[in-house]
């Protein structure tokens, strides 16, 4: 368990630099277009199109993730609750079911966002 979340929150360090790294890298790519005026409206349009595209793929990628490794470690404690009362079994699966609909809803909720982030801005 200790190690699933050591390795949860290295790889929300690294997705935290990767984007200190790529945002200023973005940013000053725009600057240099600014400042040089060389580039058309429709490569301009591109750019924007693959940057939405690029964010809702890490929204949707990092919510993932998440809500797989919350699905996983509620269902590893749910069989052991199970395996130390089987009496309490039909109780116990009923929570999980309902938390693993609340996690599964905010993964749909990240999809709905990353689609409006694509298509309506």
């Amino acid at each position: 368990m200790k190690t699933v979340m050591k390795l949860f929150v290295v790889l929300g360090l690294v997705a935290l630099l990767v984007s200190a790294v790529a945002v200023p890298c973005f940013a000053a790519e725009g600057e240099e277009t600014a400042a040089e005026n060389s580039e058309t409206q429709e490569q301009t349009e591109d750019n924007a199109i693959s940057g939405k595209a690029m964010a809702a793929a890490v929204a949707v990628g990092l919510a993932a993730a998440a809500g797989a490794l919350g699905m996983g470690i509620a269902i590893a404690k749910s069989v052991e609750g199970i395996a130390r009362q089987p009496e309490a079994e039909g109780k116990i699966r009923t929570l999980l079911m309902l938390g693993l609909v609340f996690i599964e809803t905010a993964i749909i909720y990240a999809l709905i966002i990353a689609i409006l982030v694509i298509f309506v801005l």
